[in-house]
């Protein structure tokens, strides 16, 4: 067995330290993780790279919501790979579907084109396709390089049997990523029923409290669900934990 991999889910210069500190062998950056995660502003993915000595590559999503993007949109997305292609990302992060629920083959083909050459992984939005099966084989065509799902469940926990289904199925020739719901206390149950090789977490056990001693109430800036007065950071000792379960499971093997 190779080398297990944790990927740490980040949008901020605080939780990239924390997840690369933790033991994390590569990043995910986002903005807005709160909504599933958009682009990034470059500002802060070059803040990032110069802080962290692990691969960073980029999400590049435009808005919340769907998948179902306009042709300005999909401009916009081939745009941001480009950029953050000359700045030096590892690689990209995104996805595209059709309005019947199948992968946009077309729209992949042109974020693809914008990556040139750099590696592409098919985020979540696999997760909302009508047939997983269809679209693995489809992103193993489109040359993705890695598949993050959460076995189109709530979470990659509940979605365990279909995730070691993908696993089987796609045979070493995309990578299967465990994604949405990885914590220390799951990773290794999540080895066992599905034997993937890569995780994807935010590390988060809480929320942090913003240092505004003065506070409005009954104003919101943004989903009313959400607080104004705290923010997702991601954990140093969640993600050291993460690492140390898969550690031992690569010295178990090992052992073999």
């Amino acid at each position: 067995m190779g080398k297990l991999l944790l990927e740490g889910c980040v949008d901020s210069y605080a939780s990239a330290l924390a997840a690369a500190a933790g033991g994390a062998g590569r990043l995910e950056l986002c903005a807005n993780l709160c909504i599933g995660g958009t682009t990034p502003s470059p500002e802060l993915f070059l803040q990032v790279r110069q802080a962290v000595n692990i691969p960073v590559n980029v999400l590049v999503r435009p808005r919340f919501g769907d998948f179902l993007y306009s042709e300005m949109e999909l401009r916009e997305m081939c745009g941001s790979i480009e950029r953050f292609r000359l700045l030096g990302a590892n690689g990209i992060v995104a996805g595209m579907l059709t309005a019947d629920g199948e992968l946009d083959e077309t729209g992949m083909a042109r974020l693809i084109a914008a990556a040139a050459g750099l590696p592409v992984t098919l985020h979540r939005a696999f997760d909302m396709a009508r047939d997983p099966f269809a679209a693995l084989e489809e992103a193993v065509r489109l040359g993705c390089r890695a598949i993050l799902t959460s076995g189109q469940a709530a979470s990659a926990p509940q979605g365990a049997m279909l995730l070691a289904r993908l696993h089987r199925q796609a045979a070493g020739r995309i990578e299967i990523m465990a994604g949405s719901g990885v914590k220390s206390s799951n990773i290794s149950e999540l080895w066992r029923q599905t034997s993937l090789t890569s995780y994807h977490t935010s590390g988060r056990c809480g929320t942090a409290q913003s240092g505004m001693r003065y506070r409005k109430e009954g104003v919101s800036m943004g989903l009313p669900s959400l607080s104004e007065y705290e923010a997702w950071q991601a954990s140093e000792a969640e993600f050291a934990a993460c690492a140390a379960a898969l550690r031992r499971i690569e010295d178990t093997q090992a052992d073999l």
